[in-house]
This record gives C-alpha cells, structure tokens and sequence, in this order.
C-alpha cells in the first residue's frame, strides 16, 4: 500500500537532523516506497562515475536521499520549520502552515 506524505516535491524544505542539519533547500524527488526525500543541495556525497559516450569520467558530488522523518517544511514567514495541515478555501484543498496559517 502507497504511503501518503505531506511533503511534494518542489516544497521548500528545513533540515532536521544529521551532518546537514538546519540547512534548507527544494525537494528534487519524493522515493514513497522507501520514505525518503532527495533535497537540492543537501546531504551532498562523493560518486565515482566510469566515462560514458555521454560523459566523462572521475567523481561527481550528488545529493543522497535522506529519510522524512528528518525534513520539515518551511514555514512561508520566517523560514522555520513547521507542521502541515489541510483545509478548504472554496471548493479547493489546500496546505497550510501551522505556526502561519499561509498556504503553502
């Protein structure tokens, strides 16, 4: 069964726990079989790429995926992290921040 997050991708994201943590950045992808989140410019890791027709070879600096458990949104406002909830304006459902009360 499909596991259903808060957290879409192209949200902006604060960093919760781990060597990265307090940092900020956009949600690239969201890996729903693995609960995990791949965010621009975090959790950065060394790879070693063979050549290809495509491109060169050496190593690559490329973002790892880090679990949800340890991103939060972005609170509009300030920048905080925050919580998500769900209400509807009209006949639309939208995400809002809690410590804000702005959409998201």
């Amino acid at each position: 069964m499909a596991v259903k997050f808060k957290i879409k991708r192209d949200d902006t994201v604060v960093v919760l726990a781990g060597k990265d943590k307090g940092k900020t950045g956009k949600v690239l992808r969201v890996v729903t079989e693995t609960s995990r989140v791949v965010v621009q410019g975090v959790n950065i890791v060394k790879k070693h790429v063979k050549p290809s027709m495509q491109r060169a070879g050496g190593i690559e600096a490329v973002e790892a995926a880090l679990h949800i458990s340890n991103v939060a949104i972005a609170d509009p406002d300030t920048g905080k992290a925050t919580r998500v909830g769900y209400r509807f304006e009209g006949e639309k459902k939208v995400r809002f921040a809690k410590k804000s009360g702005k959409a998201v």
